[in-house]
């Protein structure tokens, strides 16, 4: 037998490198939804919401259904592969085992470029807002933030998984009470409001802008979503990664439409066409104006602490995910071995420290705002995303039969094999194209494709490098091979 599915979860003896290396499993499967849910619904679902509803008009629906639809189904296809073969590498642990050292390295070091630039953007704009407050420079409240999250982060992963739960609670709170408004404005049953009902939908076509329109709304709010597979990141340090994952998986893609669509459906119906656009500030937030017609007191004041709260978990929640990426990869000889060490609370001490440092530097560098720096660099974001969701599902389409002789698929499976994950790579592609057309979305493609180059040149550097563990060695045996039981 090649890799059964008992032995293929069944804990290995550790060797000294694997016990200095090992990471903990203190998070619970409520730790892991919240995570999701926390990392999708960030500022962009607050001040970016208008963007996409201004394209496409009431339509905006369709393109959040698809967007929505495209990520349930790279979700499953994740969740199938995390549910039988847990690892803090994820995808790129997946990418590694089908396609080889170049696709495990470049898929890890871009979703963590990925993230690094979004916590600078991210602290950048909390550390505004907060400096608003207290009258003091922006720099001040973003050094105390990086500090605290640090010493969150240097903690037992489990006090990092119950900070993360509230931060995220908070914000799921705050959207189901959006609703509940806006369900109240809708019909009129608050205090000296009139019923709006479909007063404002009725003055506006279903696509005013038509099918153009409806294509730039699908490309603002395509990558809405993105955040979710860190769950599978977390996973590796749950108690029950299988259990956990296939729970977690399910919960965060319903909950996250119904948020999603909910929201969308509420600013749509409550107001004027011609009111909703993008956002800056917190005034200026849809959110905000559907809020104000309730006649809630300070409610400019509210969503700028939500907003700032949006930004600072999601900020912690991606400190975690690239300190566990790059302990990965350092296992996998595709960093320095320094990061793969972990201290007396099973924390990869120094692979936080690296994420912290590189966190300083993305925020400087939105400050310093070098020329065409970091304009290429954040376009390069918009694209990185789309490279690991395409990178997933390659994955899944080499390693499923492989899963499904051995018997290791067990709680999560995608369905439909293999059309199911053709038509999502087909409409990943479309995605491409869209982007291609569209003046504003052609620079992220070009952007992407020169990072990906420097990175598979990159990973030739390491190519020889032998992992750490036996853990990760047993983990190099399992690639995709012809034997069967």
């Amino acid at each position: 037998m090649t890799t059964p599915a008992s032995s293929s979860r069944a804990p290995e003896t550790p060797d000294a490198a694997t016990t200095s290396s090992s990471l903990g499993h203190g998070l619970k499967t409520r730790h892991l939804t919240m995570m999701g849910l926390g990392s999708a619904i960030g500022a962009g679902l607050f001040l970016g919401t208008g963007v996409g509803i201004e394209a496409a008009g009431p339509a905006v629906l369709l393109a959040y259904i698809v967007a929505g639809v495209i990520v349930m189904l790279v979700m499953q296809t994740l969740g199938e592969m995390a549910a039988a073969r847990p690892s803090s590498g994820s995808f790129s642990t997946y990418a590694r085992q089908a396609f080889g050292h170049w696709a495990g390295f470049m898929t890890g070091w871009i979703y963590w470029f990925m993230l690094t630039m979004v916590l600078g953007a991210e602290m950048t704009g909390a550390s505004a807002i907060m400096a608003g407050w207290f009258g003091v420079d922006p720099w001040i409240p973003a050094l105390v933030c990086v500090v605290f999250f640090a010493v969150v982060n240097f903690a037992q992963v489990r006090g990092f998984g119950e900070f993360e739960y509230w931060f995220s609670l908070i914000k799921v709170a705050v959207i189901i009470g959006f609703l509940v408004v806006g369900v109240l404005l809708f019909f009129g049953w608050l205090p000296d409001a009139e019923p709006i009902l479909f007063s404002n939908i009725a003055q506006v076509d279903f696509a005013p802008n038509g099918l153009p329109g409806v294509a730039a709304g699908l490309l603002a709010v395509a990558f809405a979503f993105g955040g979710i597979e860190l769950v599978t990141i977390a996973a590796a340090e749950s108690e029950n990664p299988a259990a956990s994952i296939r729970t977690a998986v399910r919960s965060v893609i319903v909950r996250i439409s119904v948020f999603y669509l909910g929201s969308v459906l509420a600013i749509i119906m409550l107001l004027p066409y011609d009111q909703i656009s993008g956002a800056d500030t917190a005034d200026e937030s849809p959110f905000t104006r559907v809020l104000a017609l309730a006649n809630i007191p300070g409610v400019v004041g509210f969503m700028e602490a939500v907003i700032v709260l949006a930004l600072l978990s999601a900020f912690n929640a991606q400190i975690y995910a690239t300190s566990r990426l790059v302990h990965r990869l350092a296992m996998e000889g595709d960093a320095p071995r320094i990061f793969a060490k972990t201290n007396s609370e099973r924390v990869p001490i120094n692979a936080v420290v690296l994420s912290m440092f590189f966190a300083f530097v993305s925020v400087g560098l939105q400050w310093w705002n070098p020329t065409g720096l970091l304009t290429f660099l954040l376009n390069a974001v918009g694209g990185c995303l789309l490279v690991v969701w395409v990178m997933i599902m390659l994955s899944y389409l080499k390693l499923h039969p492989v899963l499904e002789a051995n018997g290791e698929i067990s709680t999560v499976r995608m369905w439909g094999f293999p059309w199911l994950g053709y038509l999502t790579l087909a409409a990943l592609a479309g995605l491409v194209v869209l982007m291609l057309f569209d003046a504003g979305a052609r620079m992220q493609i070009i952007s992407v494709a020169a990072v990906v180059a420097v990175l598979v040149i990159l990973s030739l550097f390491t190519r020889n490098n032998p992992p750490l563990s036996s853990e990760a060695m047993s983990v190099q045996r399992r690639r995709p091979v012809t034997q069967k039981d």
